[in-house]
């Protein structure tokens, strides 16, 4: 059990780590707080309370993902390589496009609320 309970120690470690020192998972940190206080300031529904945070945590999970692959990257290619490059950058196409795909269903649930 004391394994299970550090394991959330870590997970927060890896939380505060990100938060620290990568600015976009700031960023999208910010926004995911500002759409949550427009969905409340619109009363959303049920289901589009749903749509909205999984589209924060996609977003959020695919930034924590990227955080850690370029660690890694860097860790094990400290030079520039060009295998290296490709796989930080596929990590970043990845939370592109988790955040335009977050932004669509945040159009989709509050154009017609603003409307």
């Amino acid at each position: 059990m004391s394994k299970f309970i550090k394991g959330f120690g870590y997970a927060l470690k890896g939380l505060s780590y990100a938060f620290k020192t990568q600015l976009n998972f700031r960023f999208h940190c910010a926004a995911a707080v500002v759409v949550i206080l427009a969905g409340w300031y619109f009363k959303l529904s049920g289901s589009e309370w749903c749509w909205i945070l999984l589209a924060a945590a996609l977003v959020l999970v695919a930034e924590l993902l990227n955080t850690a692959i370029e660690a890694l990257v860097d860790l094990v290619s400290p030079g520039q390589h060009p295998k290296a490059g490709a796989a930080k950058d596929t990590a970043a196409a990845a939370v592109l496009v988790a955040a335009t795909i977050a932004a669509a269903i945040g159009l989709v649930i509050f154009i017609p609320k603003i409307f």
